[in-house]
């Protein structure tokens, strides 16, 4: 038997894009937070925390990109066509968020007001537009004569925007876990007074989302509702009730660790949720990943590339976070 190189290079796409919303997600989520701390030591705390290693998180983001350009071009043409606007805005505020985070600890007090703005704007614009994006893919992308067939307007639907509310919230959770880890004394106190809203608002936007999608897919309800299916899939949300609570059992109990790594469970469950949901297709509602492939020359071709890059960017990825482990405090200044 040969290697099944689709399988193999959607196993990569699926495990970037994972590793974009671990390495990221905290990352925008702390812009996101910036509303609730006034303080301009706290805030530079807040940054401080990422600092050192956040110029690395987007390179998954790429990876994920160039790796579905190469491996499935009728995937990237047809995602490309039906989403240039919200890829487009989201691009535009990742660089204008990434410029304010440089420039912020530069400019002087007359100019940090606009930077702790665009910071935020930023933060929230990508977050969004990512979420958009994930929620139009997931409610289908029409394809004919394998080009998109739909409206250019066609993610401005209701469920999409949805769930680009939805990735603001998981996000700005998963940055408050973070910022809880990372950091002690009141900016701690203060996290822990949003976390619990944030947690219950969380699995609000996960129970509307895993009910509006079967109901808006009758193929998707038949997989997650018919025997044996249900008994398969029901772990999933009780992995997110459990999940749930132990964020908010840490939180009140003032745990430093909980709350970070169950925010990160409930976006693997949410995550999980949907690839169960649209499995095979990577266009739903009738494109799967094997008819959207690129040649088995082209894909064996890339993947020896792929097997030297992904170890070495695995590798920083883990040291960089290992020289920068533990607390972060407010005599250490951003280089």
């Amino acid at each position: 038997m040969g290697i099944d190189l689709p399988v193999i290079w959607f196993i990569i796409i699926v495990f970037s894009t994972l590793m974009y919303i671990v390495m990221d997600g905290f990352d925008l989520g702390i812009g996101m937070l910036y509303p609730f701390i006034k303080s301009d030591q706290d805030r530079d705390l807040m940054m401080n925390t990422v600092a050192p290693v956040w110029d690395g998180n987007e390179t998954w983001l790429v990876l994920g990109g160039a790796s579905l350009f190469g491996a499935f071009p009728l995937a990237y043409a047809v995602i490309l066509d039906a989403l240039a606007m919200p890829l487009t805005l989201m691009l535009v505020a990742l660089i204008f968020r990434g410029v304010a985070f440089e420039f912020r600890f530069k400019a002087d007090d007359s100019h940090k007001g606009f930077w702790n703005k665009a910071f935020i704007f930023g933060s929230i614009l990508a977050t969004f537009m990512q979420g958009v994006v994930v929620g139009s893919i997931v409610q289908g992308l029409p394809v004919v004569n394998r080009a998109f067939a739909g409206s250019y307007f066609d993610w401005l639907s209701p469920f999409a925007l949805f769930c680009g509310f939805g990735l603001v919230i998981a996000y700005s959770l998963l940055g408050c876990g973070w910022l809880i880890m990372k950091t002690e004394g009141h900016l701690q106190q203060s996290l822990y007074k949003v976390a619990k809203p944030l947690t219950l608002i969380m699995l609000a936007v996960i129970a509307a989302v895993s009910a509006w999608t079967p109901l808006a897919q009758p193929a998707i309800a038949e997989r997650w509702f018919t025997l044996p299916n249900l008994f398969f899939f029901l772990p999933v949300p009780l992995l997110v009730l459990y999940s749930t609570w132990l964020i908010l059992r840490s939180v009140k109990k003032q745990g430093h660790y909980l709350p970070f790594f169950g925010a990160l469970a409930l976006i693997f469950l949410g995550f999980a949720g949907l690839g169960i949901s649209i499995w095979p297709n990577i266009i739903p509602p009738a494109i799967s990943f094997v008819e959207a492939s690129a040649p088995p020359e082209s894909q064996g071709f890339m993947l020896v590339g792929a097997l030297f890059i992904i170890p070495i960017i695995l590798v920083y990825t883990f040291w960089s976070y290992y020289v920068f482990r533990g607390k972060t405090n407010y005599e250490e200044g951003y280089h």
